[in-house]
């Protein structure tokens, strides 16, 4: 190991509202040293997700929260740099649940290799072959049940998830339309990538309205990444037998006070549609399906997707921040810097 010091963001207090430096905080640990069947990884990329923030607080969600005093739970990809564990050696690449630090300590938990014959640079496995790729693939193809001939409306349309999910309903002949927060991101998505549609969510005025006009046949698939008044103002332009997905409400994460809605939640009964609860990883032992197709589809250029990597583990927590007020450009990753 080149240093004896472990760098680490950790949470100091649960945040009210968006999260603060008063609530994420640095500090310098020792280098863990493994037990038996324990590994220690070199982070080497963090990703940076919307869903840590839920992870902050101490609402019960399908992750544990993060204890006060302790690291902040990331998706990291790395080098084991010591290993005691019998699936793992010195030098294997790795990538799975950690940590925003320089050195994890793991036992295998969630943890994958990049494969030895990998051809491509290996952060996609946070991006395009990780939780970024596969959950719009089973998203919309199992969740969404998306078929040919139906239409698809997809929130967050130009971020990492959405953007990629909205490829894949036009592979699967959807027509697809977008929800983005600005006119170069419409564009990007319906010029670039093929959606049918873009609806800029911030100018086009009343929100139903614009949908209903954007999917005059109505929505059979609302893929939902933000909640709120997007989501309220999907569930008005349902089909009969709709499906939504609910994958994720960003509107609502950095909420200080409870979140009322949604208003239309009736519509869910008078439509007779369903909404499924989504995660990807209920479908952990399928993700070597899912990146085989989505490697075959970026070889044949069915898939764009944009990365914004930025430099320097000290810029993790103000990068984060970043994907809440959405000027991000992508996936949003760091590369930590070597010390």
């Amino acid at each position: 190991m080149s240093t004896s010091v472990n760098r680490q963001f950790y949470l100091h207090q649960r945040p009210r509202g968006e999260p603060s430096g008063a609530d994420v905080r640095r500090r310098d640990l020792p280098v863990p040293q493994p037990a038996e069947g324990e590994l220690v990884i070199r982070n080497h990329y963090f990703s940076l997700d919307p869903a840590i923030r839920g992870w902050m607080s101490d609402t019960p969600s399908y992750m544990p929260p993060i204890p006060v005093g302790s690291a902040i739970t990331s998706t990291t990809l790395g080098e084991v740099v010591a290993s005691r564990h019998p699936d793992y050696r010195v030098g294997d690449l790795v990538y799975g649940i950690n940590a925003w630090e320089d050195y994890s300590l793991s036992t295998g938990y969630f943890l994958a290799k990049v494969p030895a014959d990998n051809k491509y640079p290996p952060h996609y496995y946070l991006s395009i072959f990780g939780a970024v790729g596969l959950t719009p693939y089973f998203g919309v193809i199992e969740a969404g049940r998306a078929r040919a001939g139906e239409t698809l409306l997809m929130s967050a349309a130009a971020g990492a998830v959405g953007s990629i999910g909205g490829q894949i309903g036009k592979i699967l002949g959807c027509r697809v339309v977008g929800l983005a927060g600005s006119d170069e991101k419409c564009r990007w998505i319906t010029e670039d990538l093929g959606f049918d549609a873009a609806i800029n969510y911030k100018t086009c005025g009343p929100l139903v309205d614009a949908i209903a006009k954007a999917c005059p046949e109505g929505v059979d698939i609302f893929f939902d990444n933000v909640g709120g008044e997007i989501l309220d103002a999907a569930l008005l332009n349902l089909n009969s037998h709709a499906r939504v997905v609910f994958c994720g409400a960003i509107a609502s994460y950095d909420s200080a006070e409870p979140v009322p809605g949604p208003y239309n939640w009736w519509q869910i009964l008078a439509r007779s549609a369903v909404v499924q609860g989504y995660l990807v990883s209920n479908y952990l032992d399928r993700f070597p399906e899912g990146v085989g197709q989505l490697a075959q589809w970026l070889d044949e250029g069915r898939i764009q997707f944009r990365e914004e990597i930025v430099d320097g583990f000290e810029n993790t927590f103000t990068a984060f921040r970043r994907l809440f007020d959405g000027s991000n450009q992508g996936k949003l990753i760091i590369r930590v810097d070597t010390h």
